[in-house]
């Protein structure tokens, strides 16, 4: 399901925390996060603080949107809801590893993963 490029644009630019807001909705909505990757695996960044960090989008066509640049020769892949809130989070935590949630190729949100769980689980309730 392909969105249309004014949606993508609009929503690009919104600000980092309204990104948030549509990322938990969205993902809770088709019950699936995406992410880049590529054979050496999924794309990861660092944060201001030097810790790693991996990167979630709420569709397919957000995530290929940001694979330019260091990005450019990864793929969106999708990720069950319940993979990510069940096996994902909890890796990340035990490896130290933070989410940055819908870049838009200039900022994220950097949320604690525990925090993030909630908020997801708090958008469940409405399903």
């Amino acid at each position: 399901m392909s969105m249309h490029p004014k949606e993508l644009e609009t929503t690009m630019q919104l600000p980092a925390k309204k990104r948030y807001d549509y990322f938990i909705k969205k993902i809770v909505d088709f019950e699936e996060v995406w992410s880049l990757r590529n054979e050496k695996g999924w794309v990861m960044s660092e944060d201001d603080y030097r810790v790693p960090q991996l990167h979630f989008w709420p569709t397919e066509d957000y995530a290929a949107y940001c694979a330019i640049d260091q990005w450019e020769k990864t793929v969106p892949e999708m990720i069950d809801l319940d993979d990510f809130i069940e096996e994902w989070l909890p890796g990340m935590l035990a490896d130290g590893i933070n989410p940055s949630i819908f870049y838009n190729r200039n900022n994220s949100v950097s949320i604690e993963i525990q925090t993030l769980k909630e908020d997801i689980e708090e958008e469940l309730k409405n399903y």
